[in-house]
């Protein structure tokens, strides 16, 4: 009897796992009806440094979130989701790769608030000397660098899956707040220590809801968005963040 028809997936690795396995993408030949869970089986069979992070992961196929239980098809794309660091109406949701400063805000708030709108407000995040909570994984390494000043970040993203959950998060704060004027605006690559990495700004008739879009916008963001962040040090660099969720958390006043 002859053995079932094979298919053959792309997998594409991020941040941290690119490092493990010292590869950005693989390709692996899988049996027919192969779900994405013997995919990762698979793949840390060929790299076994991923095996521990295995609980932390999650996976997007094609371009959108997908369980482990779900079957793969000849030529998918499969995204390995490492620890995450953090409608109608205007939006500017961007990732940009050219260093930005607070003059953004100013920016942002020009181009979206209009006459009807009595509250702006905006958020920066920038570079601090302090270093965060390492990515499951990366304790080893962040006690190599205890006590030491960060240098600055590194941000990786899958530009793809970032723009549409930048995307799902503006709709939901819409939905929630009412708020549809909304700006998120991330750095990739090489972020000094001082300089911002993310701007957020939120417009809209009433304070209250510009205060919980913002709030919300950069909260789920980083939660979410799979945007990953190194910190640099002298000698080395860590992986920070955690499990990213794949749906929107409890926080925030429903409108």
């Amino acid at each position: 009897m002859s053995a079932p028809p094979a298919l053959r997936i792309r997998v594409r690795l991020f941040a941290m796992q690119r490092e493990q396995a010292g590869a950005r993408e693989v390709a692996l030949d899988l049996a027919a009806g192969a779900t994405i869970e013997d995919a990762w089986s698979a793949l840390v069979e060929r790299f076994p440094a991923l095996g521990p992070g295995r609980e932390a992961v999650r996976f997007a196929r094609n371009g959108e979130y997908a369980a482990p239980a779900d079957r793969l098809g000849d030529g998918d794309e499969l995204a390995c989701i490492p620890p995450v660091s953090g409608g109608a109406g205007s939006r500017i949701l961007e990732l940009r790769a050219a260093p930005f400063g607070t003059a953004i805000l100013g920016e942002l708030a020009d181009q979206l608030a209009t006459d009807e709108d009595g509250g702006v407000v905006a958020f920066l995040g920038r570079t601090r000397r302090s270093a965060g909570t390492p990515a499951p994984g990366q304790e080893v390494e962040a006690a190599r660098h205890a006590d030491r000043s960060v240098e600055g970040l590194e941000y990786e993203a899958l530009e793809s899956l970032a723009w549409r959950t930048l995307a799902e998060i503006a709709d939901e704060i819409g939905a929630r707040f009412g708020v549809d004027r909304l700006a998120i605006v991330h750095r990739t690559g090489e972020v000094p220590l001082g300089q911002a990495s993310v701007a957020v700004v939120a417009c809209a008739p009433h304070r209250e809801a510009a205060f919980a879009a913002a709030r919300y916008a950069i909260d789920e963001t980083k939660a979410r968005a799979p945007i990953w962040k190194a910190e640099r040090f002298a000698d080395g660099h860590v992986w920070i963040g955690e499990p990213a969720r794949t749906g929107p958390g409890q926080r925030g006043v429903e409108s």
